[in-house]
């Protein structure tokens, strides 16, 4: 890896980071005059907007979390298939999706306090492996609906993506590269392990559940 790749790759992982860090829930609160911080569970996330504010802001939270991931790997993809950017390892879209990622879950606005980066993560995934995606989103939504637990879809969505992942690449002509599939099962740990307050409340009974209307 030459010393200008190594400077692209740094600077796509910072504007990405910085991408990432925008604290869209913080902001969404803070319209309505609320610090979603104080409130809640105190994430930053959709899912906590949606408990203190109202399910329209937590959905207009999730799109503006979510396009944080999707954007920054979508244009990269776009500049590699340019050619403006040069990727021998194949490696810019996993730095540009971790950079958001990041910034989403340690924002730099907020001390480096963020949300679990599910939401930026699935946009991030949708750019990148979008019919892997596509199962483990047909999982969340199958789960929330059977057991209205947003954190226990969220943990088999993000366990369920990898697996897809790699049973895509062997039943097609189109197999996820290793370094794609390693990435995922890192993403997934690293989701299940931010999940682990939510996984001990689960076990416990006590975890907040969406009542249905």
């Amino acid at each position: 890896m030459t010393v200008g790749t190594t400077l692209v790759f740094v600077l796509i992982f910072v504007l990405s980071y910085l991408i990432g860090s925008i604290p869209w829930g913080f902001l969404i609160g803070m319209l309505h005059g609320k610090d979603i911080r104080l409130l809640g569970s105190g994430n930053i996330g959709a899912t906590n907007v949606s408990r203190v504010i109202g399910g329209f802001s937590g959905k207009i939270c999730f799109v503006l979390d979510a396009a944080k991931g999707f954007l920054p790997v979508f244009v990269v993809a776009l500049l590699i298939k340019n050619h403006t950017i040069v990727d021998p390892l194949g490696l810019a879209q996993i730095i540009a999706a971790l950079g958001a990622i990041l910034g989403h879950m340690f924002t730099i606005f907020l001390r480096f306090k963020g949300g679990k980066g599910i939401s930026t993560a699935a946009g991030a995934l949708l750019a990148m492996t979008p019919f892997a995606f596509l199962i483990a989103g047909i999982t969340w939504v199958v789960i929330f609906l059977i057991s209205r637990y947003v954190s226990l879809a969220s943990i088999t969505a993000a366990a369920v993506l990898p697996i897809s992942a790699t049973l895509l690449g062997l039943t097609s002509n189109y197999p996820t590269p290793g370094y794609v599939l390693v990435f995922l099962y890192a993403l997934s740990v690293l989701a299940i392990f931010r999940h682990s307050g939510n996984i001990k409340r689960l076990c416990q009974g006590t975890e907040d559940r969406f009542e249905r209307k």
